[in-house]
């Protein structure tokens, strides 16, 4: 099995496993993929850092035309930052429209639902360690996930 980087149209990053390039190719053509974050048929393959090999003298393999063209591995790392970061943002845009921030106030929020002294909603906030070890002691369910902050907007 072969691992190949993949991207969608929207910038998502992610791999597949395939028996060979030409059944990726196949399956691309074919819009047999989709992206696991949004869906999208349109696909393309990254340009893998992996599989540069050296002649059995050491010496590294002629440039084939245009390979100039394809990105080294500093801009592909950073093209993976880059599209990470636009990831997060759309995550944290996304649980923004979703979820109440109910801030420091998480915990007791959540134990109220927990007891049915509130109604249950999608709430985010903060929680210091012993206030996740006592939602985590009621069996009260929870995730962390890093936030990204807003720059304040300028006026014009």
């Amino acid at each position: 099995m072969l691992i190949f980087d993949l991207v969608c149209h929207n910038d998502h990053a992610f791999e597949g496993w395939f028996k060979d390039l030409s059944e990726l190719e196949k399956q691309i053509e074919d819009k047999l993929l989709s992206c696991p974050v949004c869906g999208s048929t349109k696909i393309t393959r990254l340009p893998s850092t992996f599989g540069i090999g050296r002649s059995k003298a050491g010496a590294l393999p002629a440039k084939s035309a245009g390979a100039d063209a394809l990105p080294g591995p500093a801009a592909l790392q950073e093209t993976k930052k880059a599209m990470l970061l636009r990831q997060l943002e759309s995550l944290s845009e996304k649980l923004r429209e979703d979820f109440a921030d109910v801030g420091p106030q998480f915990t007791t929020e959540a134990l109220k639902m927990h007891y049915g002294a509130a109604p249950k909603r999608n709430i985010m906030g903060m929680s210091t360690e012993q206030e996740e070890e006592v939602l985590k002691s009621e069996g009260i369910e929870f995730f962390k996930v890093p936030m990204l902050v807003r720059k304040p907007s300028v006026a014009s």
